[in-house]
């Protein structure tokens, strides 16, 4: 079973899929856009429409490496419908081909879409602010047009940490 944390930079995806994982004993797949971003900006770098695709495959083979290593649950920081979102927004509507097939036939059993209703914190590497209800909309609206599964879920950690357990408890019961 894979479940994917989905949503707008600094909405807490990384905070809960490490709770997440914890919980249910398991791995959780960091986000490689991050991992990437990160070592380009320590060359003085910025990442540019260039670099989606090996964003895309960095973060495929993070998500099957790890997935051969649990028994029945991942929790995935992100994945490729994120990175097509993400290229949309950043590269005026670019997203290759071969990205949106790959970002759909990927299956999930349930996507959590997080709000923005917690603060927005910089890091060095997040850059929309201003942009988080425009961002929330990209993200909700690539889940509705693809009628993909998903829970928002808002309010404080914790509230958001006991949501997604209720509902991932449900999906491993059937």
């Amino acid at each position: 079973m894979k479940i994917v944390l989905f949503g707008p930079e600094s909405t807490g995806k990384t905070v809960l899929a490490k709770q997440l994982a914890a919980h249910y004993n398991t791995l959780w797949v960091p986000e490689f856009s991050r991992i990437f971003a990160e070592e380009k900006a320590k060359k003085n770098e910025s990442l540019t429409k260039a670099d989606v695709l090996t964003i895309a495959k960095g973060q495929i083979a993070l998500e099957n490496a790890l997935a051969k290593q649990v028994d029945r649950l991942l929790i995935c920081d992100t994945n490729l419908l994120e990175t097509k979102v993400y290229s949309k927004a950043y590269y005026k509507g670019y997203s290759p081909e071969i990205l949106n097939k790959y970002a759909l036939e990927n299956y999930y059993n349930l996507y959590f879409l997080t709000n923005i209703d917690i603060p927005w914190e910089f890091d060095g590497i997040r850059d929309k602010p201003h942009e988080r209800e425009v961002m929330f909309n990209l993200f909700q609206d690539e889940l509705i047009n693809n009628n993909l599964p998903y829970v928002l879920l808002s309010g404080s950690f914790s509230k958001r940490l006991d949501t997604a357990i209720e509902h991932i408890d449900k999906l491993l019961k059937k």
